[in-house]
């Protein structure tokens, strides 16, 4: 069993819903990166996604797209990112950690050795965006075999036809794309995405998130009354983009102010029930 499992139970039985960060692995550089990802349990993340870049992140947003290339730039790779794992549980974090992104590295990597080395850094679930269920067999075999979930993603037009597919085979939780398009765009209604949720756990009883579009304290708590946990991804690397020089250079404040729009997140998931 991940991390996720009773991560996600325990906060559930306290009615409250979780509150999931996504900041891509070594933006703007690898240090910012690693000190905001050591900072973020602290500021009130539960579960933590963590990009892995890519050169063609197809269904990102500008925000996300260019911080893959950011990273990327300042020498990010999948050795890398995982080794930020690592030291992140050496620290002495259990926070779950979800890696997200596109198959090309995975497959690039190998993988089963990328399983392997994902579970021994301390992974605990993997979105991987671009691969279907019918086609993620592959992938998911051996990272079960390795206790690392597959986050399987539902949309707006994933219909009762197309449900049951998706959640065969998911683990940890379903990730609801609240908006058809890239990430961070439009906000989805929450009424919308109460019906979205519900439709999702006639299907299943894992834990439904909901992101994309989510930018304010108040959308996340708007979320949280009706999912299992609120996901914001755009706003935070938007925050991160902000803080860095023309040239690259991260500003002085960027941690801090990082850090602290991540608690106000969190603050409002929590007042969300």
């Amino acid at each position: 069993m991940s991390r996720l499992t009773p991560c996600l139970a325990a906060l559930r039985a306290e009615n409250h819903a979780a509150f999931v960060t996504f900041v891509t692995a070594g933006d703007p550089n690898h240090e910012t990166s690693f000190e905001i990802l050591m900072g973020l349990p602290g500021a009130g993340a539960d579960i933590i996604e963590l990009g892995m870049p890519f050169t063609d992140p197809s269904a990102d947003g500008p925000a996300i797209d260019k911080a893959a290339q950011r990273a990327i730039k300042a020498g990010a790779n999948m050795k890398k990112t995982l080794s930020m794992v690592t030291a992140f549980r050496a620290a002495g974090h259990e926070t779950p950690i979800v890696l997200m992104g596109y198959f090309n590295p995975i497959y690039a990597y190998g993988i089963e050795k990328f399983c392997t080395d994902a579970a021994t850094a301390g992974v605990d679930g993997l979105i991987v965006v671009d691969l279907p269920p019918e086609e993620d067999a592959e992938l998911l075999e051996p990272a079960n075999a390795n206790n690392i979930d597959i986050v399987r993603l539902a949309t707006p037009t994933s219909d009762d036809a197309r449900l049951p597919a998706i959640v065969n085979g998911a683990s940890g939780f379903v990730y609801y794309v609240a908006v058809a398009g890239v990430t961070g765009g439009k906000s989805a209604s929450a009424d919308d995405i109460g019906e979205a949720v519900n439709r999702i756990r006639k299907y299943t009883d894992l834990p439904v998130a909901v992101g994309f579009g989510i930018r304010t304290a108040e959308q996340a708590g708007a979320i949280a009354k009706h999912a299992d946990a609120a996901v914001v991804g755009s706003a935070i690397v938007s925050l991160i983009e902000n803080g860095i020089d023309a040239d690259g250079t991260p500003k002085g404040d960027l941690v801090e102010n990082v850090l602290n729009f991540t608690q106000t997140l969190a603050n409002g998931v929590r007042s969300g029930r």
